[in-house]
C-alpha cells in the first residue's frame, strides 16, 4: 500500500508554486499546490482532464470557466475537460491544496 505524509510532502519556494507529486498513475495525477502569498497557478485548461482543486490550508482563489470563488480550507472546486481554470493565493499566508487529475494530461 502507497501512502504519503501530506505535511512532510509539502515544499514552498520565493519563486513561484510549487508542484509536488504524491501519487501518479495511468489514470489519475495527485499533486499538492503549494503557494507563498502572491503566486499563482496561470489560468489553463486540458480538453480531455478533469481537474479537482480541495483547499487543505489557508485561502485560495479560484478560476473555472469565467468564474471566480474564493475557497477556505475544506472547500472543493471541479474543473471539467475542456474548462480554463487556475489558482491563486491571494491571501497573506501560505496555502495548500490537493488537486487530482484524470485522466492525467498527455
Amino acid at each position: 500500500m502507497e501512502t504519503r505524509d501530506l505535511q512532510a510532502s509539502e515544499r514552498f519556494a520565493p519563486d513561484k508554486m510549487q508542484k509536488c507529486s504524491l501519487f501518479q498513475t495511468q489514470r489519475l495525477w495527485c499533486d499538492l499546490y503549494c503557494l507563498e502569498p502572491g503566486q499563482a497557478q496561470k489560468v489553463h485548461s486540458h480538453a480531455g482532464s478533469d481537474k479537482v482543486y480541495l483547499v487543505l490550508d489557508g485561502r485560495a482563489a479560484v478560476t473555472v470557466g469565467g468564474e471566480e470563488r474564493e475557497l477556505a480550507a475544506g472547500q472543493a472546486v471541479l474543473a471539467p475537460a475542456g474548462q480554463p481554470h487556475g489558482v491563486r493565493n491571494s491571501s497573506e499566508a501560505r496555502t495548500t491544496l490537493l488537486v487530482m487529475t484524470a485522466p492525467p494530461i498527455s
